[in-house]
C-alpha cells in the first residue's frame, strides 16, 4: 500500500464499467470470506446497485431498485445492507450528499479523501498520507483525538469542465 495514491479516478469516456462492477463483487466475495463474515444475497445485490455507477447513489433510490425486484422491501433492510457494507469497508457514505460509493480496495483500511463534481456528480478517491498526516498533527497540537476522518473536497472535474468552455 504506497502514502499517496489515486484509488479510483474520475472515469473518461471509454470506461469499461462491468470490469469495475465484477471486480468490486469479486474483492467483496474474498473480503468477506478472508474476515469469517456473510456477504448474503440481498447485501451482494445492494453492492452491486452501489456500483452500477461511479456516481454516488442514495439509500432511497437503492430502495426504489430492490422495490422493483422484491415487493416487500422496506427502508430498514436497505439501511442494514448499507451499515454491514459500510462497516466491512465495502462502500463509502458521502456524508454531504447522503449517498455511497464503492470502496476501491475493500481489502484495504486506509482514510479517504473524495473529489466530488458538483456538475456530473463523479467522485475520485484518493488516500493520501500527507493530507492524513497534517490533520493529525493539527489536531494533536490541539488536543484533540480524531476518531474518524473522510475529507470531501468538491469542485468540477475535467470532464465537465472541458465541456462548460
Amino acid at each position: 500500500m504506497g502514502n499517496n495514491r489515486v484509488l479510483m479516478p474520475f472515469k473518461e469516456n471509454g470506461h469499461q464499467h462491468q470490469h469495475c462492477l465484477n471486480a468490486a463483487l469479486l474483492a467483496a466475495e474474498k473480503t468477506c470470506l478472508a474476515r469469517g463474515v456473510r456477504l448474503t444475497n440481498l447485501r451482494r445485490r445492494v453492492l452491486e446497485l452501489v456500483w452500477r455507477s461511479h456516481e454516488p447513489v442514495k439509500a432511497y433510490d437503492l430502495l426504489d431498485h430492490l422495490r422493483d425486484e422484491h415487493a416487500g422491501s422496506a427502508p430498514p433492510t436497505i439501511y442494514r445492507a448499507l451499515d454491514f457494507l459500510q462497516a466491512e469497508g465495502l462502500v463509502h457514505k458521502i456524508e454531504s450528499l447522503n449517498a455511497y460509493v464503492g470502496c476501491a480496495e475493500p481489502d484495504h483500511r486506509y482514510h479517504t479523501q473524495f473529489l466530488i463534481c458538483h456538475d456530473c456528480g463523479a467522485v475520485a478517491e484518493l488516500d493520501n498520507a500527507d493530507v492524513r498526516q497534517l490533520l493529525a498533527d493539527k489536531a494533536k497540537q490541539l488536543g484533540f483525538r480524531i476518531d474518524y476522518e473522510t475529507i470531501e473536497i468538491k469542485g468540477i472535474c475535467s470532464a465537465c469542465s472541458t465541456a462548460n468552455q
